[in-house]
């Protein structure tokens, strides 16, 4: 088992995750009846997906002998109506200026973020776009 998760009433649940004994807590948005004091579902997906995406690139850059310390991601959900559902998700990864790649580096590493298990556990209808600010 990966979490147990206990619903708090007012829309809010409690997730705790069993490995590592930390918690989260989860909000309905505002434009869904929620409060919007946390994340919600749906914004824990979009926050997945990048983290996935960085977290795997790093794994293969440490491989590579390479450092992705200091990179930044910023995420951005889009929804879709009917039905309810995440539609779009931006991801902007931006790279530290000091991080000087070969273009094959780049390429390489950008074929892992965009492989990412997230992404390939995504329907294929929710559109993904990733930018690479190599600076």
């Amino acid at each position: 088992m990966t979490a147990t998760i206990q619903y708090q009433g007012n829309l809010r649940c409690s997730a705790l995750h069993l490995q590592s004994n930390s918690q989260i807590e989860t909000d309905a948005p505002t434009d869904n009846r929620g409060k919007g004091e946390r994340f919600s579902p749906t914004d824990l997906v979009c926050t997945a997906l990048a983290t996935c995406m960085i977290t795997t690139m790093a794994l293969k850059a440490t491989d590579m002998g390479i450092e992705l310390k200091d990179t930044t991601v910023a995420v951005k959900k889009h929804m879709a109506g009917d039905p309810r559902r995440i539609a779009k998700i931006d991801v902007e990864l931006t790279f530290p200026a000091t991080l000087k790649l070969e273009d094959k580096d780049k390429i390489i590493l950008q074929r892992i973020g965009d492989n990412c298990p997230v992404i390939k556990s995504l329907h294929p209808d929710v559109m993904i776009n990733a930018r690479y600010n190599w600076l």
